[in-house]
């Protein structure tokens, strides 16, 4: 299965994330953008923007805890604890089952090490590029494919990241993997370059 099978929702309840999700991805038919609850439609797999050790009990990973029962964290740190030497660094991911019939998966990919703010950084674009990699290597696996992928706003809300920096980064991931539009970055200056588009707010 490749990227042209999966559909993304992009939905959060502020309206300034949907506003930018909207400007960023407008005409891109596998991204559907929705104002509202992460579990309003089923998804195949839901995006965790949690913290680098697996601590599911603040912002929406709080949300996740309740809704699938706090075994999904005991499963999570496990899983990073057995994979990641204890700690899955921001531009990793992983897909962990959930056990519910509605939305089976769960993407593991942490906006930040620790709750802090991150604003400033590329860590949208890193945590969204992981979690597209891991759905890629999920349905190249052969087990039960993710067909839709549910994600809020990476590092919008604790992370304090201006929504329309986030979506500009989310985009840029969705571009490079699903696309296939890397950039070309010959030299350092351009990499700094690249890096200034990312994560500066007054562009």
């Amino acid at each position: 299965m490749n990227f042209a099978d999966v559909r993304f929702d992009l939905r959060d309840c502020n309206p300034a994330v949907v506003d930018a999700w909207a400007a960023h991805f407008a005409g891109v038919e596998q991204v559907r953008v929705q104002l509202g609850d992460i579990f309003q439609d089923e998804a195949d797999a839901l995006v965790s923007p949690a913290n680098s050790f697996g601590f599911m009990d603040g912002g929406i990973d709080l949300v996740f805890s309740e809704q699938f029962g706090w075994h999904l964290q005991a499963r999570v740190q496990e899983r990073i604890r057995r994979d990641f030497h204890g700690e899955l660094l921001v531009g990793q991911a992983f897909v962990v089952p959930t056990l519910d019939a509605v939305w089976p998966h769960l993407i593991c990919a942490p906006t930040m090490r620790v709750p802090a703010d991150v604003s400033g950084t590329p860590n949208a674009f890193l945590a969204f590029r992981a979690a597209l990699l891991a759905v890629q290597a999920h349905n190249a696996s052969g087990g039960s494919p993710i067909r839709r992928v549910a994600c809020p706003g990476l590092g919008t809300a604790i992370g304090r990241m201006a929504p329309d920096v986030c979506a500009r980064q989310m985009r840029a991931a969705f571009d490079a993997v699903v696309l296939g539009r890397t950039p070309e970055l010959s030299t350092l200056q351009d990499a700094k370059l690249w890096h200034v588009q990312l994560t500066r707010a007054d562009l």
